[in-house]
């Protein structure tokens, strides 16, 4: 099933989303069109010619970041280079760390 096919045709929130949700798949261990590590994909403004959108921003874009420690370490760093700042629940800021992996 493509998950965001299916949300842009949800009968609830498709109208909201359709236009607005960008689904996009890299790769760092095998041949892929968009290949590369995530913060070095976003650095060097692959990400944003592939969307269409503008470099991440602090001040109009919120990230959420979920994945292995190493990748949380990485992309927090590079957002934190980009001038964002880390927040929770209790406080709002402009990205977010779900730590679902259990840490050794």
């Amino acid at each position: 099933i493509d998950t965001f096919a299916a949300y842009a045709q949800d009968e609830w929130i498709g109208e909201m989303v359709r236009e607005k949700l960008i689904h996009v798949t890299l790769a760092t261990r095998e041949p892929h069109p968009l290949m590369g590590r995530i913060p070095d994909i976003v650095r060097s403004g692959k990400l944003a010619e592939v969307t269409g959108l503008p470099q991440l921003n602090p001040a109009t874009d919120r990230v959420m970041l979920c994945g292995s420690p190493a990748m949380l370490a990485d992309c927090k760093a590079m957002l934190e280079e980009m001038g964002f700042n880390e927040g929770s629940a209790a406080r709002p800021a402009e990205f977010v760390i779900e730590r679902a992996f259990v840490e050794k």
